[in-house]
């Protein structure tokens, strides 16, 4: 032990959860995240709310890891969000947190970088929850399909305040 490590926290490392069991199926968004389904409509952003970034839900997770919705392509990974390009052609949005973006990655885990190829279920993100609750943010995890005005549905398959588990089908997109 050096003489300032006595003086400095060090950071645990993470370690990278199992991926979850899914039978990905094309068209079918998997839920990210444990919790209770919101439509989007009722995220308290009102840049989510609008759907301006696409058509979706969210979920109230219960939960502080995030898989990966859908297989594909990570087209982004930035701490609180991560994109995907499904195989099936729609383009995902997972972002943690309303205005997580404020915490300049502080709470946040990523286990996936842009190019990395992803299947359902696969861990992606883990979130401290206490670090962005006691920072005045909302945890609310957001699953929205981005180009979803390119697409001929977006529906969501679990009801309306449904507690799901990661890992459940939650989405219908059809293209």
């Amino acid at each position: 032990m050096a003489i300032f490590d006595k003086f400095g926290k060090k950071e645990e490392p993470v370690e990278t959860p199992e991926a979850l069991a899914i039978d990905a199926q094309p068209g079918i968004g998997y839920a990210p995240v444990s919790g209770r389904v919101i439509r989007m409509t009722d995220v308290p952003d009102k840049v989510f709310s609008t759907e301006i970034l696409g058509k979706g839900c969210a979920l109230w997770p219960d939960s502080d890891y995030i898989y990966a919705p859908a297989s594909g392509w990570v087209g982004t990974a930035m701490g609180h969000a991560v994109t995907i390009k499904s195989d099936g052609g729609a383009e995902v949005l997972i972002h943690v947190g309303v205005n997580t973006v404020n915490l300049k990655g502080k709470g946040f885990t990523t286990f996936v970088s842009e190019g990395d190829r992803v299947v359902a279920g696969q861990p992606i993100i883990k979130m401290d929850r206490k670090v962005i609750t006691e920072a005045g943010y909302q945890d609310c995890v957001v699953l929205a399909i981005s180009n979803s005005a390119d697409l001929a549905d977006v529906e969501l398959t679990a009801g309306f305040s449904e507690k799901v588990e990661a890992g459940d089908p939650i989405l219908k997109v059809t293209l």
